[in-house]
């Protein structure tokens, strides 16, 4: 069983000094929990061909959800399947999912106890965050370079492997490198701060380095599968804009990039749903080229246009502070207050500010 020392339950904030053995009893992470999702496999009950159901796993529908969250005209392109059996597919489906009628205010929030938040390792970012990092939505980082997006990607590396009672996923983790930022011997210094076991950490995520728009496509399609298999709990993508912006960089191809954007965005919304995971996203900013002259405070804006901007489900601010304190502000969010605050960059990755 993968293990990790718990600290003790009488520290209430997480400082950037490592948590001594004594300080520290031993818990089980990655633990066996109740399944959130359907197997596709579960349309065999419902009379689709065994078949069918294969020709719909090998074109990367691993769940039921899966299968409704697809226009019709999608699933008639998988090879082998006629309009008919779509037809019945999506019927069964629906049935199984139970998505062909409304439901009531309060068993939505029922729903929605199964959401996780996931510890930044600040305490305050956390607080901020109304609990830190939410599971079945997309929460975007955006921010100049050297702010701290991709040591707060690699401190949730840690952090979401952690178990629920120590406001972790109890999950692996997905991690698509854009920009080859990625470091193991990081993610190992940050577990070294909970007392986690290097191996087994670095065991636990998922890595994939993507060298274009239409490869992380591609690997988010594996990504799924491997979801079937095991439990996840963070998916990330560091970072979003970076191969959009290299392959498409004529203004001419504006308009195909935010369509090629909004598709993946919205996979990636559909995959969060599926399996209960946090998708997080790094995002560049860019100038405003009227911002000098309008007396803008700060005329940068997050890249990516409104498709972006709609689909994520919270925006995270980033900018510098003093030394290494970094300063986040609650840019958008459905839930959330628009408030800024403070955490620190230390060796063993995100953590309260020292002062």
């Amino acid at each position: 069983m993968k293990s990790v020392t718990r600290p003790s339950s009488q520290t209430k904030t997480i400082s950037s000094t490592p948590i001594t053995a004594g300080s520290a009893k031993h818990v089980d992470i990655i633990e066996d929990g109740p399944t959130v999702f359907m197997e596709i496999n579960k349309l065999q009950d419902h009379g689709i061909n065994v078949l069918d159901i294969i020709k719909l796993k090998n074109s990367g529908y691993c769940t039921v959800l899966s299968v409704i969250q697809t226009t019709k005209r999608e699933l008639a392109m998988v090879k082998g399947l006629s309009e008919i059996k779509v037809d019945k597919i999506v019927e069964a489906a629906l049935k199984i999912e139970m998505c062909n009628s409304f439901i009531t205010g309060i068993q939505l929030q029922q729903r929605r106890t199964k959401v996780l938040k996931l510890t930044t390792g600040s305490s305050v970012l956390d607080q901020a965050l109304g609990g830190g990092i939410e599971t079945m939505a997309i929460t975007e980082l955006f921010g100049e370079n050297r702010t701290g997006k991709t040591q707060l990607c690699h401190t949730l590396c840690v952090t979401a492997q952690l178990p629920s009672s120590m406001n972790g996923g109890n999950g692996k983790v997905c991690f698509i490198d854009t920009e080859g930022t990625f470091r193991p011997e990081k993610i190992i210094r940050i577990g070294g701060r909970y007392n986690m076991d290097s191996e087994i950490v670095l065991e636990n995520i998922l890595y994939a380095r993507a060298f274009t728009h239409e490869h992380i496509i591609t690997l988010l399609s594996t990504a799924a599968s491997k979801m079937c298999e095991d439990n996840f709990s963070l998916l990330i993508i560091d970072s979003i804009m970076s191969l959009f912006r290299v392959d498409f960089a004529g203004r001419g191809e504006l308009a195909e990039r935010q369509q090629k954007l909004n598709k993946l965005l919205s996979g990636l919304s559909k995959l969060g749903e599926q399996f209960n995971i946090a998708i997080l996203l790094t995002n560049h900013v860019i100038s405003e080229p009227s911002g000098a002259m309008s007396f803008v405070s700060n005329p940068i804006k997050p890249a990516g246009g409104h498709v972006l901007g709609h689909a994520s489900t919270f925006r995270l601010a980033l900018r510098k502070g003093k030394g290494d304190q970094r300063i986040c502000k609650i840019y958008d969010s459905p839930s959330l207050p628009e408030v800024e605050c403070i955490f620190q960059l230390t060796d063993s990755g995100v953590a309260d500010a020292l002062d």
